[in-house]
């Protein structure tokens, strides 16, 4: 079989990264991870340069006859089946309003213009990443979550993300589900992490490490994590059950701390008699990209195509 490659790329608040990855087999090519910090705020001319100087260093380390196309994981709001930012008014990469990337970025890296280049959310090339690289291949349906700044989500069959129907929310979107005194994204974010432990401790913190570092000498910050775990697993039991999931990957900054509110998480859904495998994401950063970069393998693209203009 001869190889072939494609680069993923995830476009990330501050910086960017790509790396090459091999189409048949959906193993990353470590040595060509490529990171480059980005000014959201710049001029277009230098975001795109900056995007432009990643993944020219990521295409060193294959020749380009080997080189089937770009796959970009894309915050939105964006066009994906155009490839035409429309970020306005979001706090980031707002002077790239209008613009088609593909048509930007081919002209920097010297590129046909035939060459593919194919877009999905950050949220999607996560969950897509994670079933065809990384733990979750061989489950048929799999819910992904990503918890950080913000609450990600996606659900798919057999790699497929599924975004309308009966079995999922639309799109596939679980942050803006009512939840509690709000939406989701209030309560399985980093900020709830750090309010609620402002709240109950009158400790202000930088972030949820610095409460995990201290739990074993502060009972309120355990109990913070096992709360977290036990809501979460409330939330998400009805979700889980009636997509019928059979796996659920957790991937985000939060779920490296796992350990911390697993047992309570895994003890809620034991009470819900949900017979879901829970595993934490390995591929973790290069999930988006390796998932980006299956947009590449035409015959996945056939079933992805038309859902992409829908996101």
């Amino acid at each position: 079989m001869v190889k072939k490659f494609a680069i993923g790329v995830d476009v990330g608040g501050s910086h960017i990264s790509s790396v090459l990855v091999d189409i048949n087999s959906g193993n990353i090519v470590k040595e060509s991870l490529a990171e480059v910090k980005v000014d959201n705020q710049a001029s277009a001319n230098e975001i795109l340069d900056k995007w432009a100087v990643a993944i020219v260093e990521t295409m060193l380390f294959t020749d380009r006859d080997k080189l089937v196309g770009i796959g970009f994981a894309m915050p939105g709001p964006f066009d994906y089946k155009k490839g035409v930012a429309l970020l306005k008014n979001v706090a980031k990469y707002d002077s790239l309003y209008g613009m088609n990337i593909g048509d930007e970025l081919k002209k920097r890296l010297e590129l046909p213009a035939e060459m593919p280049f194919r877009y999905s959310n950050d949220a999607l090339s996560f969950a897509i990443g994670e079933c065809w690289g990384g733990k979750a291949a061989n489950y048929k349906n799999v819910m992904a979550i990503t918890l950080g700044t913000g609450f990600g989500s996606a659900f798919l069959t057999n790699g497929v993300p599924v975004i309308d129907g009966d079995l999922v929310p639309e799109q596939g979107y679980v942050y803006n589900i009512p939840y509690k005194n709000g939406i989701a994204d209030d309560h399985f974010s980093t900020r709830w992490f750090v309010d609620e432990y402002k709240r109950r401790t009158g400790k202000i913190c930088a972030g949820v490490k610095e409460i995990a570092d201290a739990v074993n000498e502060d009972e309120a910050a355990k109990l913070l994590f096992e709360d977290f775990g036990c809501n979460l697993a409330n939330f998400l039991s009805s979700l889980l059950a009636t997509f019928n999931a059979e796996c659920l990957v957790i991937g985000g900054n939060i779920s490296g701390a796992y350990s911390l509110f697993g047992n309570t998480f895994q003890e809620v859904l034991k009470e819900e008699k949900l017979n879901v495998d829970v595993v934490i994401s390995e591929l973790m950063e290069s999930a988006a990209m390796v998932g980006s970069a299956r947009l590449l393998d035409d015959e996945f693209w056939t079933k992805m195509e038309p859902l992409v203009a829908k996101i």
